[in-house]
């Protein structure tokens, strides 16, 4: 049995007016206790505002993006939340009204608005924490620095290497040994042009190339898999004369052309290629990890949908109403890079699931652990967000599951390493509580066995988003 349409449409409400700012604030401990050697700031962001002046945007990947912090420190949290303050932002601000068009929408006004102006920087998708600045990333350009401690926007940061507004994606890799950082973005043009980048501790970037694509298709994510930088193009191709001639926006202008397959690109640490070729058909937007067997095969765990409408899904949720089936699995892929094949594909877990994370310090190595958003039992996915985490353990191939409640919505799950014990650490996500229309962050144990170890109120509701990271004090 699906649930009641009142709780299926409950999780609307995060999103139906504009979030609300909130400055530092000392947070109530509604059940448990924070655990002593839980240290450090949690960053996460995500579309917070999603109309001005009575419209409405096109897509949820349109909406302002807003980044929450939630700082721990002697067994109490403060949080603090703040709209990044892009030139768009604060331009649409001052005139009261959209003036921009974005990944889902057109500018308002005339068709030759879209000559005129460029697409928004919404800096709504996800956050890299550096020594001395967060910065919010989004796929279309220059991220947007801010103060680790105030959210204070500093603005547009080329790291040093990212001149001409060229796009830095929001999917960077960090090698928790060497500390260095990968991140890739895609130039448009007639042929998109794939950009990678090497980076230092300090996200100043070393060393960049470029590398020609076929079309331009929508590449979200990657993987790090030991000393390869692996990446699988979907065959999702942009049609851009609506786009050039103001009649599309980016989102309805992307095609699903399954006859392509999926293309693989495999490179090395120094950015050069090492193989490339093509495989099945699917579309993802995330990777859980990579890692290189024993064999020298590279091994991938990607979320992969059969097709492309997990883009019309969230499309629907920017209107707070869903109604299409957009169904992803967690599947297992394996490369020889000195064959330049893809030798064996699995489905390893045959459940709607998004979000896969590991910890933080097995990045390109084997993890036995994917932490995952999933739906609680007997939702209907077309019309309901995920409603629990989960673990999978890779090795039982067994699933953990902690269920959230009844019109409850955790966001992506983030992995905070134990300072004192290296095997263990902590799950850590913000639910927003869909019947008292209110945000809390909750902290389960890394074995999502029990129920949550300490639920702290937020002041305001958090709307459900994207990505986040933790940084340790």
């Amino acid at each position: 049995m699906y649930a009641t349409k009142q709780s299926k449409q409950s999780w609307a409400k995060a999103i139906a007016q504009p979030a609300k700012e909130f400055s530092h604030t000392n947070l109530p401990i509604l059940a448990g206790k924070i655990p002593p050697n839980l240290r450090g700031t949690l960053y996460r962001n995500g579309p917070a505002r999603l109309e001005r002046g009575a419209m409405r945007v096109g897509h949820w990947f349109d909406g302002d993006g807003a980044i929450l912090a939630v700082n721990f420190a002697d067994t109490a949290a403060t949080a603090l939340y703040r709209y990044v303050q892009t030139q768009g932002y604060q331009e649409e601000a001052a005139a009261g009204q959209l003036l921009y068009g974005n990944y889902g929408m057109t500018a308002p006004g005339p068709f030759w608005n879209q000559w005129f102006k460029p697409i928004k920087n919404v800096a709504n998708t996800s956050v890299l924490a550096l020594p001395d600045k967060l910065l919010a990333l989004w796929e279309g350009g220059n991220p947007y620095a801010l103060d680790l401690q105030t959210l204070q926007t500093r603005g547009c940061d080329d790291l040093g290497g990212l001149q001409d507004n060229l796009p830095y994606s929001a999917h960077p890799k960090i090698d928790a040994q060497t500390k260095e950082i990968f991140n890739f973005g895609i130039t448009p043009g007639l042929n998109a042009t794939l950009n990678l980048y090497k980076s230092d501790a300090t996200g100043k970037i070393l060393k960049k190339t470029e590398f020609a694509l076929k079309g331009v298709p929508l590449v979200h994510d990657f993987v790090l898999a030991g000393d390869y930088l692996v990446f699988f193009i979907p065959p999702v191709r942009l049609n851009p004369l609506p786009i050039l001639v103001g009649l599309n926006n980016y989102s309805d202008s992307l095609e699903w052309q399954p006859q392509l397959g999926t293309e693989f690109l495999v490179f090395d640490r120094d950015l050069a290629l090492v193989c490339r070729g093509e495989t099945e058909a699917w579309y993802q937007w995330h990777f859980a990890n990579g890692y290189v067997d024993d064999r020298g095969n590279i091994i991938v765990d990607v979320i992969r949908y059969e097709d492309f409408q997990t883009n019309q899904y969230l499309k629907e949720v920017a209107t707070g109403e869903t109604h299409t089936a957009a169904k992803s699995a967690l599947w297992q892929i394996c490369l020889d890079p000195r064959l330049g094949k893809v030798t064996a594909i699995e489905n390893i877990l045959d459940r709607h699931c998004e979000f896969p994370v590991i910890p933080p310090y097995l990045m390109g190595k084997q993890a036995q652990q994917i932490y995952l958003s999933v739906h609680r039992p007997g939702v209907d996915p077309r019309q309901e967000m995920f409603g629990a985490i989960a673990r999978f353990d890779c090795q039982t191939q067994t699933l953990a599951i902690a269920d959230c409640g009844e019109n409850r919505y955790p966001t992506e799950p983030i992995y905070v390493p134990n300072p004192e014990n290296p095997d263990r650490g902590w799950i850590v996500t913000v639910v927003y509580d869909g019947n008292t229309d209110s945000s809390e962050v909750w902290i389960f144990s890394d074995r999502l066995t029990e129920s949550p170890i300490c639920r702290l109120g937020l002041p305001s509701v958090v709307p459900m988003g994207f990505h986040g990271t933790w940084k340790p004090d």
